[in-house]
């Protein structure tokens, strides 16, 4: 995690906004790219006239460009997969509610989440409202990631972006002076969650038959083993999307355990080159790739800019997919370590007695009940279910041949298969997983993101 940082200083902004003005001077009018409007919108400033647009009336450029960053630093800082969904999910409620006060349809989420309390107030006067959320996602990833590295891709991206928006100096100033301070509030809401306490916290894992032990080929020590006791964001606790428990652990050839077992190694025995496919699509590695929840973001950012949607309903879409995956992941951590389940290579080499079997992908140090992929798979495509219906898309994000889903929940459903495919997970784990992501994300569209309509 970042140490506490100001964020950009006001003589810094002033600086940065000098190069934005000369800039400005011999650009052509504006486009939907960028901080610009969108169609239909006034593009050019009228000096003492009318407010400047609502967010609704601006591209989603600006969003893409910093939730692109966040999986790219989720990536290069190797996050675990509930650490880069904690980050996640405070960038995507940073934007929300840095955005809110320039729309008429959205309220705050203010004493909805979890200990959130009253966000500062866009006071009156005029905002460039991309303006607003380029400080203020610049602001809260620099608590969320650490590294030098980081740090200076932020702030490039930060003058970058700052440096093409079309508007007065001072309305620049007081709108980056307002992203900048609904990210503050956000990061201190941040530091009371239990993340200081439980992350990584000391773990020893209980011995008995069937329990989890760790896995070849690492043989690693638990990871997160605390983290079920994170605050929520959107659910009341960490097992409000409990689960019935797993097939009870048994060695009889005719248990349902032992048939689970048996599926996967045969799976895995057989496997094709298309299951083999979705098993690498999938695996969202740490340090590889910017984890699952991160592919849930990216999936998100595709549908963003495949239907060219605002900024308003951008905001709205990263913060449910946000919230949802990272609520996922302390419902899927808090059943994980209340079970402790162990996992199908340790059945098959001690069970089974094939002790030289491997599994495809690298099983993850943790145990195996729920699927995290299944989790957080669904959660996402919940809320995206819920936004937008049954709406067909091809996913670029790995760098792998693209593919192409009917709904969200084909994907999520294929995400999570692909466990069983990699020899990660038990069927039980992986349909449970599902229903536990669709518990969660039914939570998140519950918020009332939208105001009560007025009755006339």
């Amino acid at each position: 995690m970042a140490p506490p940082a100001d964020g950009l200083r006001v003589p810094a902004l002033v600086m940065l906004l000098g190069a934005a003005v000369v800039t400005a001077c011999d650009r052509p009018a504006p486009t939907e790219t960028g901080g610009n409007l969108s169609p239909g919108a006034v593009a050019t400033w009228h000096p003492g006239g009318s407010p400047f647009p609502a967010v609704g009336a601006f591209g989603s450029d600006v969003a893409l460009e910093w939730f692109r960053l966040a999986y790219t630093l989720t990536k290069q800082e190797r996050l675990s997969p509930p650490v880069a969904s904690r980050s996640f999910g405070y960038v995507g409620v940073t934007l929300y509610e840095s955005l809110v006060a320039g729309t008429v349809e959205y309220q705050s989420l203010a004493g909805q989440l979890n200990g959130l309390g009253v966000v500062p107030a866009a006071r009156h006067g005029q905002f460039h409202w991309p303006a607003v959320a380029n400080a203020a996602l610049a602001a809260i990833m620099r608590r969320m990631y650490g590294s030098a590295e980081s740090q200076d891709m932020i702030a490039n991206l930060e003058a970058e972006v700052l440096a093409g928006f079309q508007a007065p100096p001072g309305i620049l100033i007081i709108s980056s002076r307002h992203g900048q301070k609904v990210a503050d509030f956000i990061h201190d809401w941040s530091t009371r969650d239990g993340f200081s306490e439980y992350h990584n916290c000391r773990y020893t894992p209980p011995a008995g038959e069937g329990l989890w032990q760790p896995t070849p080929p690492g043989f690693l020590n638990a990871a997160e083993p605390c983290w079920g006791r994170i605050r929520p964001f959107a659910l009341p606790s960490a097992g409000a999307c409990g689960t019935d428990p797993p097939p009870a652990y048994s060695s009889d050839p005719s248990s349902p355990f032992f048939l689970e077992a048996m599926e996967v190694y045969e799976t895995v025995e057989s496997l094709t080159p298309e299951q083999m496919a979705v098993a690498a699509f999938w695996s969202d590695d740490p340090g590889a790739t910017g984890t699952p929840p991160g592919h849930s973001i990216m999936i998100a950012a595709q549908v963003i800019e495949q239907q060219d949607l605002p900024l308003d309903i951008a905001a709205e879409t990263f913060a449910k997919v946000g919230i949802a995956t990272a609520d996922a992941f302390i419902a899927c951590w808090w059943t994980k370590f209340q079970f402790n389940l162990l996992r199908p290579i340790t059945y098959i080499h001690e069970v089974l007695e094939h002790p030289d079997w491997t599994t495809p992908l690298v099983t993850p140090p943790f145990p195996e009940f729920t699927s995290g992929h299944s989790i957080q798979s669904a959660s996402m495509a919940q809320v995206l279910t819920d936004l937008f219906g049954d709406l067909a898309f091809t996913d670029h994000t790995r760098g792998l041949p693209a593919r192409s889903f009917d709904s969200f929940f084909e994907a999520a459903d294929e995400a999570a298969i692909s466990r069983l495919y990699g020899g990660i997970h038990f069927r039980s784990a992986i349909e449970r997983g599902l229903d536990q992501g669709s518990c969660v994300g039914k939570a998140v569209s519950a918020l009332r993101f939208r105001r009560p309509a007025r009755i006339r």
